[in-house]
C-alpha cells in the first residue's frame, strides 16, 4: 500500500461519527480497544449536532425519543458508555399532537393506558378494534426484535432461528403497516390516526413494514425525551471518553476507500491519502453508502453487497430553523410536537411535487424541551418545522457538478420557503410576528453534510424487503469488516444507538453484558 503515511497503531476503525458509529467507538473504547473514529465534517455526532445562527442554535435530526427515561434501557446503555455524563429529560405528559382537517386534533402522551382511553373515547365504537391494534403493536415489536437477534447470530444458530420464527417475523415484519392497520381496523380516521406519527421512521403507511412501525411506536408509549442542553451533548459526553481512553476521534477527515488485502478488510485511506491500519473496520455511514462508494468492486460483486446495493434510499426533507424573540409559549408553542394533515389519507403527508400544496408538516419548539435554556431577557427561543418529501422534488437540480442552474435553485427554493412559512404561519398566526432568524435546509443539504443517498436521512427504505433482508448484519462476510449505523437495525436515535451496541458485541462479547 503506498502512502503519504502509515498508522498502524489501531486496533479498530470506525468510519462516521453518527450515533451508531459513536456508540461503536465508546463502547470498544471502554473495553480498551484503542479506537480511531473518523468523520468528514467539521463536527462529531452526525445527525445529533447542532448549529448556530445569530446567537441561536438547533438540532439538525434529533427531536425526541424513546427509551431515554430514567432507568429505561437507552438511559442505561447511554450512562454506561457515558460516564452518566448525558442526560434526557421528559418533554411531558404529551410528547406529540396529532391534526387532522375538520379541525380534529388528539394528544399522544403517556401513560399508554391514558392515550388508549382517549382514543376509545374518540372512537367509541372501535373500543375492541383499538385493543386489537395494540395487542399488534406487541407482537410486531416481538417479531422485529426476534430480527434484531438473528442478525448477531452465527450461522448455522441464525438460520434455524428464523426457520423456528419465519412464520410470526413473515406476518408482522414482511407486511405493511397499512396493511396490519386494515386487518384490524375499520374506521378510516381512526387508522389515519394510528398511522400519523409515520414520520418517525421515514416511511408512508403503505410502503413500511409494521415491523418497525411496532417497534418505534411502541418505544414512545410511555413517554419521549430529549437530551438536556440539546442533541450536541450526546457527543459532548461521548467524545471525551473514546480519547481519555487513548482513542481518538477526528473531524474533516474523509474516508475514500476501505482497503482489502487477500479478502479482508485491513484499513482505510482518506481523501488525502493517508492510510491508517486495523484488523477491524467498521462502517457507520450506511450500507449502501458503504457499498457504493469504499469497496473495491470485487466485494460489491458479492451477494450481500449486491442485494444491499439494491434497496432504495429513505425519504428526505425540507426543514426550516427559527429563531424568536417573545414568549413563544403565551402565543401557541408547545414542548409537544405537532404533526398537521391536510388530508385524511397519512400516505398524502409525503410530498412529491413542490407545485402541489403541503400535504403534511412537523413542527418542534426546541427551547422549550430543555430546561437548560436561557432565553435571556429578550425571550429567545427556538423553532423548526420540516415537510417529508421524496428526493424527485430536487431531482432536476442535481447534475455530477452540482447544481444544475445556480438561479432556478434559488427560485425553487424560494418558493418552496415561501409556502413552506405560509403554511406555518397558517397554523401558528401569533408566532410568525416573532421570528427574527430563520435557515432553510433542502434535500441537497442533507445530502451533503450526511453523505446519504438522495438525502435519505432514515438510511435504507423502511420496507419489509430492508427488515426481511439477510444482508444488513453487523458483521459482513468480509473479514474484518463491520457494519453499524440505523441500517444494521432500526431508524433513529435510539435504533443507532443499539445497533452501535450490537457491532461493539460483535467485536467484543463483552460488550453484551451492558445492554441487559
Amino acid at each position: 500500500m503506498k502512502s503519504k503515511s502509515s498508522n498502524n497503531e489501531f486496533d479498530v476503525i470506525v468510519i462516521g461519527s453518527g450515533m451508531g458509529g459513536m456508540t461503536t467507538a465508546t463502547a470498544l473504547s471502554r473495553m480498551e480497544h484503542k479506537v480511531l473514529l473518523l468523520e468528514k465534517a467539521q463536527t462529531i455526532g452526525g445527525l445529533t449536532h447542532t448549529f448556530s445562527r445569530d446567537g441561536f442554535s438547533w438540532d439538525v435530526g434529533l427531536h425526541y425519543c424513546g427509551m431515554f427515561g430514567h432507568d429505561e434501557p437507552g438511559d442505561k446503555v447511554l450512562d454506561w458508555l457515558s460516564g452518566e455524563t448525558v442526560e434526557f429529560q421528559s418533554i411531558g405528559t404529551v410528547y406529540d399532537t396529532i391534526h387532522f382537517p375538520d379541525g380534529f386534533e388528539i394528544s399522544v402522551g403517556r401513560p399508554a393506558d391514558a392515550y388508549i382511553s382517549e382514543l376509545k373515547e374518540r372512537f367509541p365504537d372501535s373500543a375492541a378494534e383499538i385493543d386489537a391494534y395494540f395487542e399488534a403493536l406487541v407482537s410486531g415489536e416481538e417479531a422485529i426484535r426476534l430480527v434484531s437477534a438473528e442478525r448477531a447470530m452465527p450461522e448455522p444458530l441464525r438460520s434455524a432461528h428464523r426457520w423456528w420464527n419465519k412464520k410470526k417475523i413473515e406476518r408482522w415484519c414482511g407486511r405493511t403497516t397499512s396493511e396490519v392497520i386494515g386487518e384490524y381496523i375499520s374506521d378510516p380516521r381512526l387508522a389515519a390516526v394510528l398511522s400519523a406519527q409515520w414520520g418517525t421512521y421515514g416511511g408512508i403507511p403503505k410502503q413500511a413494514s409494521f415491523g418497525i412501525h411496532a417497534l418505534i411506536i411502541r418505544h414512545y408509549l410511555e413517554g419521549a425525551g430529549y437530551p438536556v442542553g440539546g442533541a450536541g451533548s450526546i457527543a459532548a459526553g461521548l467524545v471525551p471518553v473514546i480519547e481519555s481512553a487513548g482513542s481518538s476521534a477526528r473531524p474533516e477527515t474523509t474516508v475514500s476507500e476501505i482497503l482489502i488485502d487477500d479478502g479482508r478488510a485491513v484499513g482505510v485511506r482518506t481523501i488525502s491519502g493517508q492510510v491508517f491500519e486495523a484488523p477491524t473496520i467498521v462502517s457507520a455511514i450506511g450500507a449502501g453508502e458503504t457499498v457504493d462508494r469504499l469497496l473495491p468492486r470485487e466485494i460489491c460483486e458479492q451477494e450481500w453487497a449486491v442485494e444491499i446495493a439494491a434497496m432504495k434510499p429513505s425519504i428526505c426533507h425540507f426543514e426550516m430553523f427559527l429563531g424568536f424573540e417573545g414568549d413563544i409559549a403565551k402565543l401557541g408553542a408547545t414542548r409537544s410536537n405537532h404533526w398537521f394533515f391536510e388530508s385524511w389519507d397519512t400516505n398524502d403527508g409525503l410530498w412529491t411535487n413542490t407545485e402541489s400544496p403541503i400535504q403534511m408538516m412537523f413542527v418542534s419548539f426546541p427551547s422549550l424541551k430543555d430546561d437548560r435554556h436561557d432565553p435571556g431577557p429578550s425571550q429567545r427561543h427556538t423553532g423548526q418545522f420540516m415537510v417529508l418529501a421524496d428526493w424527485s422534488t430536487v431531482a432536476d437540480f442535481v447534475t455530477d457538478d452540482g447544481i444544475e442552474d445556480p438561479d432556478k435553485w434559488a427560485a425553487f427554493k424560494d418558493d418552496v420557503e415561501a409556502r413552506m412559512l405560509t403554511f406555518f404561519a397558517n397554523k401558528f398566526p401569533a408566532l410568525a410576528p416573532l421570528v427574527v432568524c430563520r435557515v432553510f435546509g433542502t434535500p441537497l443539504a442533507t445530502a451533503k453534510f450526511t453523505a446519504h443517498e438522495k438525502g435519505g436521512f432514515y438510511g435504507l427504505e423502511t420496507t419489509p424487503r430492508r427488515i426481511m433482508s439477510d444482508a444488513l448484519r453487523p458483521r459482513t462476510p468480509v473479514p474484518g469488516l463491520y457494519l453499524t449505523g440505523q441500517d444494521v437495525l432500526t431508524p433513529g436515535i435510539a435504533g443507532s444507538l443499539f445497533s452501535g451496541m450490537l457491532t461493539a458485541a460483535a467485536i467484543d462479547p463483552r460488550v453484551y453484558t451492558k445492554m441487559r
